[in-house]
């Protein structure tokens, strides 16, 4: 086994669930999702990527992808369980995204929990090379960091945290705090999406350890572990460049025609996730029919939702909610043929998406709590003809970048009714100087951009060890 000079440490292998034809595997891009966000980085980069591949039991050897090496992890059906949709989903998840769901607590969670994140720690200090860059991903692996560092102290050690941090009121109902809060501060520098999640971070830390905090970060086991916020973004140039394809214009083309020719197009891109807001997106949109201020066929929307832990039971109760929803709309307000809501539960692949975006006139990203949301950001590369209109939540990461977009709370219906309207009343065939800013800042600020920033943090903040 090849030592590695650079790791990434995630739950999931970024690759497809099933292997293709003669056993090709293909990189996993969901959108929104961490595949999506480090590929650009990682095929540039001698890598190595350690998670777990999909399916419980033994995996076989897996071949590079994109260059970059891959090594499993073995997780049981009971891991997948109690660790994956146990204490990261249903008590980690619903925590860090403002308790839009109830977190929930088992001890055996939490025993998994350890269990698994020691099996990363072991992988991955078998496989890392003396010195090496190792970065940590997501809220599924808090424990890492401190059980790395205590087998491996010579390597370079970051975490980076793609949800939101939540206020100290809401981690301090977490029975494990202190152990989850020394985990991640094994690493040498802690990422977040947004400064008021550092915020949050220095306040739990100074609260729960007593320990001091400053502008760097954390004092702790005398040394300080850096913090700060880095925004992660879009590989922009590969969005702009396929959404500039004759294909995908004709695509897109194609697209309004199959919907009847509206002369609006509403288009919402999500997981299916309670943290999302499509229930309170339909609501409003079906009020907006019932009070005749939008209507069918002249309005359509196209709600694209990516099936998302079907085995964890508030998934399931949300997906019927949805799918009850978008039936009692259609019921109530489609025509023969003409379907007020397009529901679509797929996923689809980078052109299909492209298409979509260059077909949508209003962009509806109103998420009750999201960490970036990179789906905002692709709709803005996408328009490459500088129209169209984003309508984006306050509460979700992007906004504190896309400022010029019609930003929303998703909680106040009327609020997201009246906005709405008045993304969809812009001429949707003039581009904006709004489109025009969130263009020039996500060209800016790209994935390469955000690679390129969080690493040398991290060599700065190991520099002096």
């Amino acid at each position: 086994m090849r030592d590695a000079s650079l790791v990434v440490v995630a739950s999931r292998l970024p690759i497809n669930d099933a292997a293709a034809s003669e056993g090709v595997f293909e990189w996993r891009r969901s959108p929104g999702g961490l595949g999506e966000a480090l590929h650009p980085v990682l095929i540039n980069t001698p890598a190595t990527w350690i998670g777990w591949a999909g399916k419980p039991g033994p995996t076989p050897p897996l071949p590079d992808v994109d260059g970059v090496h891959l090594i499993p992890v073995e997780l049981t059906d009971s891991d997948v369980r109690d660790h994956y949709e146990g204490f990261a989903n249903s008590t980690l998840w619903p925590l860090y995204h403002d308790a839009v769901e109830p977190a929930v607590h088992h001890r055996r969670w939490w025993e998994a929990y350890q269990r698994v994140n020691q099996r990363y720690a072991d992988h991955t200090a078998r496989v890392a090379a003396h010195g090496a860059v190792v970065w940590v991903q997501d809220y599924h692996l808090q424990l890492m960091p401190a059980m790395l560092r205590a087998q491996r102290p010579d390597l370079r050690i970051g975490f980076f945290l793609h949800v939101p941090f939540p206020p100290p009121e809401l981690f301090m109902q977490l029975p494990r705090r202190t152990e989850l809060l020394r985990g991640m501060l094994g690493a040498d520098l802690i990422g977040f999406q947004r400064t008021q999640a550092v915020h949050n971070f220095h306040q739990l830390a100074a609260k729960v350890l007593d320990t001091t905090v400053d502008e760097r970060g954390v004092q702790v086991d005398g040394r300080v572990v850096y913090t700060g916020a880095f925004p992660v973004s879009i590989d922009t140039a590969e969005m702009e460049a396929l959404a500039s394809h004759d294909e995908v214009v004709e695509k897109a083309a194609k697209l309004r025609a199959d919907l009847g020719g509206p002369r609006r197009v509403i288009l919402s891109v999500d997981r299916l996730d309670y943290t999302k807001g499509i229930e309170h997106r339909l609501k409003a949109y079906r009020e907006l029919l019932a009070d005749g201020r939008l209507k069918v066929p002249e309005t359509v929307l196209v709600q694209v939702a990516i099936p998302s832990r079907e085995r964890v039971e508030q998934y399931r109760l949300l997906r019927d909610r949805v799918e009850r929803e978008v039936g009692r709309i259609n019921g109530d307000f489609g025509r023969l043929g003409v379907a007020a809501v397009h529901y679509l539960s797929q996923v689809f692949d980078r052109t299909e998406l492209a298409a979509l975006y260059r077909a949508a006139d209003v962009m509806a990203v109103t998420p009750l709590r999201d960490g970036m949301n990179l789906v905002a950001k692709e709709y803005v590369a996408a328009r490459v003809d500088g129209c169209g209109a984003l309508l984006l939540s306050e509460f979700a990461g992007a906004a504190a970048e896309l400022t010029q977009a019609y930003l929303v709370n998703p909680h106040d219906v009327e609020g997201l009714k009246d906005t709405l309207v008045e993304a969809l009343e812009a001429d949707p065939t003039e581009p904006t100087a709004q489109m025009a800013a969130m263009r020039a800042h996500v060209r800016d600020h790209d994935i390469q951009a955000w690679a390129r920033s969080y690493l040398t943090a991290l060599e700065a903040a190991c520099a002096g060890r």
